[in-house]
């Protein structure tokens, strides 16, 4: 399996930092916040990542991680011209991961429990995806799964709904097979002008090939001046 890490969302919600560095290398504990999901991607010995990010913080990542070999890991690198959205960016991954199934971690996602579960059951899968979920107490900030408890089965996916009666968000933790690239050449941009992972799951919702898992212990999108303070405290007190 490959591993691919998204880090080029502008980090509006962190201005003015974020106007002179890319909110991945920001200090998360005594660490820059890209090292956590490579630290969670080796963990489970995915040791072959993807990262992309913008054009011009390329020779940034690249001078502190390089190839990865410090680390256990082999990095690359691809650009993301336009931050048009997470499908984009995986489109970039297709070379990159042949005829492996990938694991998409957003860089900005800290959290504490082991991805190796997780994975260990969805190489199981013969085809379809996974998706990890996290309950929260903004659902209109994510997109918001609804599903059959007893059943274990996802009923919709919606994009940052107004309201809902589900608190159960989608985290960026995504694992998908080959076939995640017709999908993506299926959907079209949203209101916003980028095309909507949530539009993805849906399709393969659609055609009853999305599992999912709830992640029990603590998830962090670590996006803003408060969820930054709140990572650094908990990283901080655990290491």
């Amino acid at each position: 399996m490959k591993g691919m890490i998204l880090a080029r969302g502008k980090g509006t919600r962190l201005h003015p930092l974020t106007k002179v560095i890319n909110k991945h290398l920001i200090p998360i504990g005594k660490y820059p916040m890209i090292y956590y999901p490579i630290f969670k991607l080796r963990e489970v010995d995915i040791t072959e990542i993807l990262i992309t990010t913008n054009q011009q913080d390329i020779p940034l990542f690249r001078e502190l991680l390089g190839d990865g070999r410090d680390l256990g890991v082999r990095i690359h690198f691809e650009a993301q011209q336009q931050a048009i959205g997470i499908p984009d960016a995986i489109l970039l991954s297709k070379t990159f991961v042949g005829s492996d199934k990938l694991t998409v971690i957003l860089g900005d996602n800290i959290f504490h429990d082991s991805l190796i579960p997780y994975v260990q059951s969805y190489e199981k899968q013969s085809t379809g995806a996974k998706i990890l979920l996290k309950t929260v107490s903004d659902p209109n900030r994510y997109g918001i799964a609804t599903f059959d408890k007893s059943q274990k089965n996802i009923l919709s996916i919606e994009e940052k709904p107004s309201d809902s009666s589900s608190n159960y968000c989608v985290t960026g933790i995504y694992m998908y097979g080959t076939e995640v690239f017709e999908f993506i050449k299926q959907i079209t941009p949203s209101s916003r002008g980028e095309l909507e992972i949530t539009d993805v799951n849906n399709l393969y919702l659609q055609k009853s090939k999305l599992t999912f898992d709830v992640l029990p212990n603590w998830w962090i999108d670590a996006g803003t001046y408060d969820s930054i303070f709140q990572a650094n405290q908990i990283i901080l007190k655990n290491e």
